[in-house]
This record gives structure tokens, sequence and C-alpha cells, in this order.
């Protein structure tokens, strides 16, 4: 992680871990993306390819992140973006991170 994270050009990285704050120094912005929770369970009833989030235990799981994880995700985030927006305007707004003068990466 470090090499990749000491690269020249912008990178984007996605995902959640447990230590991933160890890592947030590195990082120009930190992005939170969130949605309602009737958005998150919603969700997975439309997908076709993936069964996780269909099932009471795998809803009770999302409610449970929601609750537990994500304030957590947001005292660490730099920047809080709603993930009901369409796609194509989340990702005009990160691309505008990215070419801020010193941007190096985001999160």
């Amino acid at each position: 992680m470090t090499a990749l994270l000491s690269a020249a050009s912008p990178i984007i990285v996605s995902g959640r871990v447990e230590n991933q704050g160890r890592f947030y120094d590195r990082f120009r912005a930190v992005i939170l993306l969130s949605a309602p929770i009737d958005v998150l369970l919603h969700r997975p009833s439309a997908r076709t390819n993936n069964p996780y989030g269909k099932s009471e235990r795998d809803q009770a799981e999302v409610r449970r992140y929601v609750r537990d994880v994500e304030p957590l995700l947001r005292h660490g985030a730099t920047q809080e973006l709603h993930a009901c927006r369409p796609i194509s305007e989340l990702a005009d707004e990160i691309e505008k991170l990215l070419a801020r003068p010193g941007s190096s990466s985001a999160r």
C-alpha cells in the first residue's frame, strides 16, 4: 500500500478496512459516500448479480454498520458525498478534487 500511495499520479482507493485510518495522512481527501438506510436496504433488491443484502441477516448487518461504523467513518472523512445523486455527478465532484493544485490522491 505504501508503494501504491507514493505514486506521482493521482489515485483513488475505495473500500473499508479496520486500519484504514493509519493511511489517511497520505490522502488529500477522505470521502465518505453515504445514503439513507432505506436506500441502502432497497438497492440490493434490484441487483441480479449479487445476493448480499437480500436476507434479513444481511439487512440487519447493514443497519448495524450504519449505526456503529458510519459515524466513525464520518468523523475521519474530510468530505461526505450523498450517494443518492446520479453517479455521473459524484464522479464529476471527485474528479474536481483530483484536479485541485497539489492533489495527489483521494480516498
